[in-house]
């Protein structure tokens, strides 16, 4: 028989915006709030969010080269990032230039030349 638990707020006990999750064989906890991805977007190949999480804009540099702007600000540049080009299997992205308040993405083509994508990008660090 399944249960369904319905809420509106969830709260730490010790920290208000950190609740642990016990999982595999009741001995391995996770972070909610640490283990959420704090910004994501799926962009054209302009830098326009075609859709997103926690980004107020992108910024189209020149050829392959993006800055992206986030809504609520990290606490700081440490962050990890995971990015991909979806318009063809030979591009790469790298992520660098990361601070609390923006990210820089560049795509580039298997010669090492920048290249113009759409690309998807998921920022995972601490909120502000």
């Amino acid at each position: 028989m399944a249960s369904v638990l319905k809420v509106n707020t969830l709260t730490g006990v010790t920290t208000a915006g950190s609740i642990a999750v016990t999982g595999e064989g009741n001995s391995t906890t996770t972070n909610l709030q640490q283990g959420l991805a704090k910004a994501w977007v799926f962009s054209a190949a302009d830098a326009a969010l075609t859709n997103s999480l926690n980004l107020a804009s992108g910024t189209d540099n020149g050829t392959g080269n993006y800055t992206y702007t986030y809504t609520s600000n990290l606490a700081d540049g440490n962050c990890a990032a995971a990015a991909s080009a979806t318009d063809n299997t030979d591009l790469n992205v790298t992520v660098y230039s990361t601070t609390a308040t923006v990210f820089t993405a560049e795509v580039f083509n298997q010669a090492g030349n920048e290249h113009d994508s759409r690309s998807r990008t998921i920022i995972c660090g601490d909120l502000a």
